[in-house]
């Protein structure tokens, strides 16, 4: 450890001192520099009532905080960036425990010569739309799937792009052991003519990635499964090979995705598989080993004002990480589209379904209609299934917005859900969570500078912790002020809600108060927080996390 910390500082230095003397290497000349700081910071203040107890942050640490430090430099055809990480008693790797550490969290370092292009260090990037291969940072996760190795791009024609990589996956300030390898060919093909009035054009691209596992792995693997039935048993492989082939066909108002991925047999673990032990017990979640595919398709039309998208994917068995044993978010390299609409108001996002890399069958309808610049209407519909046809996720979402110029925007709704919380939160035998959560925003502008924007939002359902109201007012006073109060009340809970000393389910309040200083690219935050129990997503990857209570702060500035 400590000389892992030792040659995390002399990084450092050297990227860091690298950066300096190319923006003092050509005179007046200097090329571009910027960055960027940011920083968390958690008060922890114990609130067993709601479950906010029991761990180390509310038991003894009291306080946690989460750092980074980007810097940037480009000149020349180089380009140079250097990242430092921070993390003191932090509950963002794991909301049950605590992590604190510090180092080089990235650094990378390019340069194009003409056609080619060489690149070495942390590298993010992605294979069409992420199947096969996705190497991505999503912080409040702290998932950080960078790929620590090479890559080389050439550009093969005025319209055809090659690159190859090769690396090993962060993990922390680590790296996961797997061999990661992979080549694609991405291009763009003009199909209209110099009369046509229409666009019409191809972007097609097909992609291949190899993992190597390692003999520990492999070992690892043949210890867990020799103590399997004989039936259950399997022989794992070293080398698994990932194959995508995607295009975006683009025809006047239409725009078509499709993208189909295949990977070899391989092992990996499976939740919903149970085993038997060798006491004779069955245990869920067990070791298999099955070949993979991906079907994804995604049609959208605009036109004057209307705006159409369709969405269809079917997944089997396309769980690639790592190390197979690894669960839940960690040794993923690779990222499937989520199905299902991003929603951002409280409630409505109370209930978010993660994507499923086993079994999951889904399709998506969005329509957007503008008659006018005061007037729009939207309307998405999304269904999830497993490939058995059993229901994982349901959703209607209706939104209506009218504006009045520039004096206020109101947009009101319904949103129906049906959720699979035994498959989504890993809760045995609970009924499905069917809710009806009617909302309403409001923005009114006093002056230029000065707004109010208030939330009304109620959640109808019986199951999980029940019925809940929830309001928010946030004024706006720009360029530098804003001020938030809001509170979520299980005003109807259930017998799932927390109870009181005679078994009786409590009505708690969850409020939130919180301020925001602004001021050129400096922003400072500070709210008091209690939160329920729920799941926390980002971009379809999600986690449950335990309730919260304490004070959460926040600095964020770019230069």
């Amino acid at each position: 450890m400590q000389y892992r910390r030792k040659s995390n500082l002399l990084c450092f230095i050297l990227i860091a001192g690298m950066i300096i003397s190319f923006s003092q290497l050509y005179g007046q000349d200097k090329g571009s520099f910027s960055g960027g700081f940011v920083a968390n910071g958690n008060i922890f203040i114990r609130d067993s009532l709601i479950g906010a107890a029991g761990i180390p942050q509310y038991d003894q640490e009291l306080f946690g905080s989460e750092v980074w430090l980007n810097l940037n430099y480009r000149k020349s055809g180089y380009d140079l960036r250097l990242r430092f990480d921070a993390f003191n008693n932090s509950n963002l790797l794991n909301p049950n425990s605590s992590y604190t550490d510090e180092g080089i969290g990235y650094w990378y370092i390019s340069k194009q010569m003409e056609k080619l292009g060489v690149a070495v260090g942390y590298i993010y990037d992605q294979i069409g739309s992420g199947i096969i291969f996705r190497s991505f940072e999503q912080r409040p996760q702290l998932i950080d799937n960078a790929l620590i190795g090479g890559k080389l791009t050439y550009k093969l024609g005025e319209n055809w792009d090659a690159r190859a990589f090769a690396g090993r996956q962060k993990f922390l300030f680590g790296r996961n052991p797997a061999e990661i390898k992979g080549v694609s060919i991405e291009g763009f093909v003009n199909l209209a003519d110099s009369t046509s009035t229409k666009a019409f054009s191809l972007a097609p691209g097909i992609g291949f990635v190899n993992r190597t596992l390692t003999e520990e792995t492999i070992e690892t693997l043949v210890d867990v499964i020799k103590n399997y039935t004989p039936q259950d048993q399997i022989k794992p492989v070293y080398n698994t090979y990932m194959l995508s082939v995607f295009n975006t066909l683009s025809y006047g108002k239409f725009n078509l995705y499709t993208e189909l991925a295949y990977k070899t047999p391989e092992v990996f673990t499976d939740p919903f598989q149970t085993r038997i032990t060798i006491l004779g017990d069955e245990v869920e979640g067990r070791l298999v080993k099955e070949a993979g595919t991906v079907a994804y398709g995604s049609l959208a039309f605009a036109d004057k004002g209307i705006g159409i998208t369709l969405e269809a994917k079917r997944t089997e068995n396309f769980d690639i990480r790592t190390d197979p044993t690894l669960t839940q978010n960690f040794g993923l390299i690779n990222f499937i589209p989520p199905m299902n609409r991003l929603n951002t108001y409280r409630l409505t996002s109370r209930y978010s379904p993660a994507t499923q890399l086993i079994s999951e069958q889904a399709i998506q309808f969005d329509v957007k209609y503008n008659p006018s610049r005061k007037l729009g209407f939207n309307v998405n519909f999304s269904n999830i299934t497993d490939l058995d046809g059993d229901l994982l996720y349901r959703e209607i979402y209706t939104e209506v917005s009218i504006k009045k110029k520039r004096d206020w925007l109101l947009l009101a709704g319904l949103q129906l859900q049906s959720y699979n919380q035994e498959i989504y939160e890993v809760k045995p035998e609970v009924p499905l969570v069917n809710t009806i959560t009617p909302y309403v925003d409001f923005l009114y502008r006093f002056t230029r500078k000065k707004s109010l924007r208030v939330e009304a939002q109620y959640m109808l359902t019986e199951e999980d912790f029940g019925s809940w109201v929830y309001g928010l007012a946030e004024l706006g006073m720009a360029p530098h002020w804003i001020f938030e109060i809001s509170g979520m009340y299980n005003i109807a809970p259930s017998k799932n809600s927390p109870t009181d000393v005679n078994g009786e389910s409590l009505k708690i309040l969850y409020p939130t108060l919180g301020v925001t200083y602004i001021n050129k690219s400096n922003r400072f935050n500070v709210r008091y927080v209690k939160q329920v129990e729920g799941v926390v997503c980002s971009g379809g990857i999600c986690r449950l996390e335990p309730a919260f209570s304490g004070v959460r702060m926040s600095v964020s500035s770019t230069f």
